[in-house]
């Protein structure tokens, strides 16, 4: 009786009716406005078909955040996800779509790595007088009159750019969608999450973390919540993608055990082309650059009980558990076509972390 209850409890935790348990967990790291590379991801992992309709049953498909920016089309990939939410559930299955930096950038009205092409998928046809009706309300009434003025001024603010923050606003069809989502969630015996979890937030478990955003992002002052920002809160830190395992071994161990965990999951940092396990596989990068920006692969990470794998190209690879990713990498860069970002990081001999990072972009 112990243990049937004990099953109970862990499925409520997830979410999922209680007569069916999740049969695996699929997850997908940083998308960017690139619709193609998430769709022909998800139908080599099987959660959807070639419709876009779920096939995944009672799969949990978790998606590690930064939807928007960068590519042209994070509109249609929030209305795939805000759909697979709905199928997934009927299905006995889940979606969790997670906060990353971007989504709240958005939505603190941060928008400078919002490209032409995703400002132009918000233009409507009053999107001339609702972008003059703003400048009239907020242009320095001074210089309202100078052409310079009014030029860079509507230069810096392309059409689209009113609904585009309309949309993304407390009110607004993704801003509403987005504010109710988490930032960690903890499936089994794996936290997920965009960033990573940093000594300065070790404390904090995973409810108190999505509490405090949510609560943030819901009030008239976002901005005195300095995890939403903080370049050491769970929506920004790289230290557990690039921090020297030696310096990190501790606080990963404290982590998990705080969690009760036996991996996190990250994306944010964008891996040479290939999903990279860290700290002998505690810590599995995720974000493999899948946007056209990035030039990545398709690639998915699969959790069947106590097996994790990655689908890289549409072959399923073990992720080593060792320190060792000799044989893993080779075996990645089997499947990458010449000139990859993983051909030319192993062809170079590279390691991880880089001992001189380039300077990351937020």
């Amino acid at each position: 009786m112990k243990r049937v209850l004990a099953a109970l409890l862990l499925l409520a935790c997830i979410g999922l009716p209680a007569a069916q348990a999740p049969s695996r967990i699929v997850v997908v790291g940083d998308v960017h406005g690139d619709l193609a590379a998430l769709v022909d991801t998800l139908v080599d992992a099987g959660v959807i078909d070639s419709r876009r309709a779920w096939k995944g049953g009672s799969a949990i498909f978790v998606q590690l955040g930064d939807v928007p920016d960068r590519g042209p089309n994070s509109r249609q990939v929030m209305d795939l996800l805000t759909d697979l939410e709905k199928q997934a559930r009927r299905a006995g299955g889940r979606v969790h779509a997670l906060l990353g930096n971007h989504e709240v950038m958005n939505m603190l009205g941060d928008l400078r790595y919002v490209t032409p092409e995703e400002y132009a998928s918000y233009r409507s046809l009053n999107s001339e007088k609702l972008r003059e009706s703003v400048f009239l309300a907020n242009a320095d009434p001074a210089r309202r009159e100078d052409p310079l003025y009014r030029s860079a001024w509507m230069a810096d603010k392309p059409l689209g750019w009113v609904e585009l923050t309309q949309a993304f606003s407390k009110l607004g069809k993704y801003g509403r969608w987005l504010r109710q989502h988490d930032t960690v969630v903890k499936i089994g015996s794996t936290l997920l999450l965009h960033g990573g979890i940093s000594p300065k937030y070790a404390a904090l478990q995973a409810d108190e973390i999505n509490t405090r955003i949510k609560t943030a992002l819901a009030s008239d002052t976002p901005g005195a919540e300095t995890m939403l920002t903080d370049e050491e809160g769970p929506l920004w830190y790289r230290g557990l993608a690039l921090g020297p395992e030696t310096d990190l071994a501790a606080h990963v161990d404290a982590l998990l055990a705080r969690h009760g965990v036996s991996r996190i999951v990250i994306g944010h940092t964008v891996a040479p082309g290939v999903v990279l396990p860290r700290f002998g596989g505690k810590v599995i990068l995720n974000d493999v650059g899948l946007s056209a920006v990035y030039g990545g692969p398709r690639s998915s990470l699969e959790i069947k009980g106590d097996v994790v794998s990655v689908r890289h190209r549409g072959t399923l690879l073990q992720v080593p558990t060792k320190p060792d990713l000799t044989n893993y990498l080779r075996a990645a860069r089997a499947l990458e076509p010449a000139g990859s970002t993983l051909d030319g990081w192993m062809e170079q001999r590279a390691i991880w972390p880089p001992s001189a990072p380039a300077p990351q972009q937020r």
